[in-house]
């Protein structure tokens, strides 16, 4: 996982040649680990499988490098590669595949400019008509909004480089408003479609509940209040604003109980929660971080159902490396490391922190708390590397809103239905989800106004060795608060570590004077002086 990584962060930054170099350099390597290993028939059986997984963890980037290079070669040999050099306006004919995005620009209003994906079909430029393919991102005004996926939309505007990273090979800045050519069916627009419904069947309740509620469910935040959005923001909260890993786990879990109350077959029983889930990322939008948080979602279910930590660490890093295969340029992208991040922790913390909870608390509020914490513990030097700032009640914030986030995403996934096919049976399930998003919004507000609620915090280097020094000391402090016995043992073995370890300093083993001995003893004896005691006169001439 790690050389798949890497290697996808160093193609994002490389230009084809040097992506389809390093592919060689890794193949040929592999190779040679592979001929080296075969050699050696005499060593132990563990010895002759690591160069086998070097090995194959070089062909894996090797094939990450490939795409990374094919990717930079569209960028820069392409149909737009010429009009992005020299900055030109451009007339383009593009497929609209993926939903517009609100893109915050500051000092102005709300939907004042819209951002969505789009593939390249011809692009006429200083009177040339070139077609191709390629993936680029359309940031426009007004009319933008309206746009859905399927559409083929004619507009004009200029081309522009993307950052490095980016998987788009060019960025148009719309200057006048799309005009719709033809239109196709495409699963998106019947999805966007879908949360639209649901988003206007949730209207009628407060502004809180009804802007929170459709994002917690279907990750759609076009009616949160921006004051609630910053108050999330403050508290650590922001990822239940969006469909993330725990929402996936819900409803895949979901269908697990209910294949198990049906008495299904373990074959039939996983073949429905996955046609669950994979109906639930169509209904939210198969973007990549949706896809992103489905994967993770399930091994964050399995590491914690069944609490087998190295099958879920392996299924963790072959979940990455599939990822980073489809797209390397996740490798660059925050919320794909803080997604592996928190699976991590879960994978490796949550069911052993679990474990030290005293067996009469309830299971579910002992995982409750376990997972968050395993999840913050390790996501915590990256937010700070990135926001320079320490929210304490974070955790607390979290662990409470972690209770209700179950009944809004069971409540709310089952509502979506009912808002398109049977409007008059959506109210029940929508007062349910909104009632507890309605809990989480207001906790959301009371830990962000409180006194203390964020705190700065050291930026660079030193403020993620301090955050991880910092977390190493949580997981501590929990474990002697759940151990209290164990741990003033080990405290008092540690004094007695201690206390030897300075009775054989060198320093302290000789003396002259016998100040170790005495202090020993505790009192200091009279000194006897060699001296006699009589005064010698000298004898009269």
């Amino acid at each position: 996982m790690l050389v798949t990584w890497s290697v996808a962060l160093a193609g994002a930054l490389m230009e084809a040649t040097w992506s389809a170099a390093l592919a060689v350099i890794l193949v040929v390597g592999g190779g040679l680990l592979l001929v080296g290993g075969r050699q050696h028939r005499l060593a132990l059986h563990r010895a002759r499988t690591i160069p086998a997984t070097i090995a194959l963890a070089c062909i894996l980037g090797a094939a990450v490098a490939v795409h990374c290079a094919a990717v930079a070669n569209t960028r820069e040999e392409g149909p737009l590669a010429e009009a992005v050099s020299e900055g030109s306006g451009v007339l383009i004919h593009v497929l609209i595949t993926g939903a517009p995005t609100e893109v915050r620009v500051p000092g102005h209003a709300r939907g004042n400019r819209w951002s969505v994906d789009a593939a390249l079909i011809e692009v006429t430029s200083k009177g040339l008509v070139i077609q191709g393919s390629a993936d680029l991102v359309i940031v426009g005004g007004n009319g933008w909004q309206d746009v859905r996926p399927g559409q083929r939309v004619r507009t004009s505007g200029t081309v522009k480089a993307v950052r490095e990273g980016q998987k788009q090979a060019a960025l148009l800045s719309a200057s006048s408003a799309p005009v719709i050519v033809a239109s196709t069916f495409d699963v998106r627009q019947s999805a966007s479609d879908v949360r639209r419904h649901f988003v206007a069947a949730s209207s009628w309740l407060p502004p809180d509940p009804a802007g929170l509620m459709p994002g917690m469910v279907t990750g759609d935040t076009s009616a949160l209040p921006e004051s609630l959005e910053a108050d999330m923001k403050t508290t650590g909260m922001t990822h239940l604003t969006a469909v993330s890993g725990a929402n996936c786990s819900l409803v895949l879990g979901g269908f697990i109980l209910l294949a198990r109350c049906l008495r299904l077959p373990r074959p039939v029983a996983g073949t429905l929660a996955a046609c669950g889930l994979a109906a639930f990322v169509v209904m939210v939008g198969p973007e990549p971080s949706v896809l992103r948080a489905a994967v993770m979602g399930t091994v964050g279910l399995v590491a914690t159902i069944g609490g087998l930590r190295g099958r879920s660490l392996t299924f963790l890093c072959l979940a990455t490396i599939v990822l980073l295969l489809l797209d390397p340029s996740m490798a660059a992208n925050v919320g794909f490391l803080l997604s592996v991040l928190a699976t991590l922790g879960i994978v490796l913390l949550a069911t052993r922190v679990a474990s030290w909870i005293p067996m009469w608390v309830p299971r579910w509020l002992a995982a409750g708390v376990a997972v968050p914490l395993s999840a913050q513990l390790l996501c915590g030097p990256v937010i700070v590397a990135l926001q320079p700032q320490f929210t304490p009640y974070a955790f607390i914030a979290n662990v409470v809103a972690g209770i209700l986030v179950a009944p809004v995403t069971v409540s709310g996934a089952l509502a979506v239905p009912l808002a398109v096919g049977l409007p008059w049976l959506a109210p029940v399930p929508i007062a349910v989800a909104g009632t507890c998003a309605g809990v989480v919004a207001g906790v959301a507000r009371f830990f962000a106004h409180l006194p203390g609620a964020a705190l700065p915090w050291a930026e660079g280097p030193a403020g993620i060795v301090s955050m991880v020094a910092f977390s190493m000391m949580t997981l501590l402090v929990v474990w002697a608060a759940l151990h209290p016995t164990q741990a003033m043992s080990g405290i008092v073995g540690l004094h007695d570590a201690v206390v030897m370890l300075l009775d054989r300093w060198p320093g302290k083993r000789v003396c002259r004077r016998g100040s170790t001995q005495e202090a020993q003893r505790g009192f200091h004896e009279p000194r006897r002086s060699t001296k006699s005691p009589w005064r010698k006169v000298p004898p009269r001439r």
